[in-house]
């Protein structure tokens, strides 16, 4: 059997379960003694900055809701479930030498795994390679370990401190232009130069000057991914408030952590912290199975395929109900699971993720480098 690509990977770790359909229109809550409204239940896992910043937003929103009752009801039957922790193998031989060379990889092409759909066509980015036919982020893994097929360095920060436009254009050569070319570009110009002037161009030289932890007071793998390399930042404002989402530091991670896990060549202490990867298919299973809701004028908006603008109310609300709600999603789950069985939200993430991805339902339209 061949090396699984990365969508194989997620189907091997979520499982087929029953799926409820239905649009609920009300946040579920017990009232408020003081002000007859709603209070809303939080998730009891504490220490996560993604989570913590959501308050303002699953407070006060507008045009998307969470329906607790129904959370209650999928876990009643994705609990028997068997949700296992991943153990991932990166395509094509990706890191088979060492851990340096995986997590290499996965973070340089983490930074530009996004976008890739044209938004005037609605075609995907799609390559051949190594006689198979790859789409999305598999079509980006692709282009990467053809360049290096090729002898181009492009896991080396100093050369990703300077790759050209028509470099890239040759690295990806696909169906078509691979979408937010020009601002992918900057993106690794940016990796790059920390990379270089910092980590001797490799980031498994930042990891190593990391603890095994995602937060750690600041010093954080995560907490320096996001501080040190501003195109981790995954930020928005909302109401005067930030609200955090982290979608590519976490994922990054994850994958990482995923690959190397089963001989413990990348420990966390934390790894109970992470989130969901707030995208476009993970708000679009919550929203068939019930889970989430939005108001009439959004969900206009999105079944006509109209662009929800990036750090708009409406697209910072999907992302943070998305988060707030596999959050609750994984405790009823572990409510119900034995102590021997428990999950962390990944899991969750890769269940609704995988069993969604290909639904023809339409998810929202957000033209970003951030997800």
């Amino acid at each position: 059997m061949g090396v699984p690509d990365r969508r194989q990977f997620l189907e091997a770790i979520a499982t087929v379960g029953a799926a409820a359909t239905g649009v609920m229109t009300t946040l579920s809550g017990t009232l408020s003694a003081t002000s007859g409204t709603p209070a809303v239940r939080w998730p009891k896992l504490t220490g996560s900055p993604v989570l913590d910043s959501l308050h303002p937003v699953i407070e006060h929103s507008r045009d998307v809701r969470t329906n607790v009752d129904k959370i209650v009801e999928v876990a009643n039957w994705m609990a028997y479930e068997e949700l296992p922790m991943p153990d991932y193998q990166m395509p094509f031989d990706v890191g088979k030498g060492t851990a340096d060379d995986l997590i290499d990889f996965v973070l340089t092409a983490d930074c530009v795994d996004t976008a890739f759909t044209d938004f005037s066509t609605h075609v995907k980015f799609q390559v051949d390679y190594d006689g198979r036919h790859w789409s999305d982020s598999d079509a980006l893994f692709a282009c990467m370990k053809r360049a290096m097929d090729n002898g181009i360095p492009i896991l080396d920060g100093k050369f990703l401190a300077h790759v050209t436009r028509p470099e890239l254009e040759r690295i990806f050569a696909g169906n078509i232009e691979l979408p937010m070319l020009d601002e992918k570009m900057q993106v690794w110009h940016q990796i790059g130069s920390v990379l270089a002037d910092k980590y001797n161009g490799r980031f498994h030289n930042f990891v190593k000057s990391c603890p095994p932890r995602l937060y750690d007071n600041g010093a954080g793998i995560i907490d320096r991914m996001v501080k040190e390399f501003p195109r981790f930042n995954d930020v928005s404002p909302y109401d005067g408030a930030t609200i955090k989402f982290y979608k590519l530091p976490q994922l990054g991670v994850w994958l990482v952590y995923a690959a190397l896990r089963k001989n413990n060549q990348f420990p966390l202490d934390d790894l109970g912290k992470m989130t969901a990867f707030a995208d476009y298919i993970v708000p679009v299973a919550l929203r068939i199975l019930g889970i989430m809701s939005y108001s009439p004028e959004l969900e206009h908006a999105i079944n006509t395929y109209q662009v929800v603008p990036g750090d708009s109310r409406q697209e910072v609300e999907i992302r943070a109900h998305c988060i707030y709600a596999t959050a609750l999603l994984c405790e009823e789950v572990n409510n119900i699971r034995p102590q021997d069985q428990q999950i962390i939200i990944p899991q969750i993430d890769a269940r609704l993720w995988t069993h969604y991805h290909t639904t023809w339902w339409p998810h929202h339209l957000t033209k970003t480098i951030m997800y």
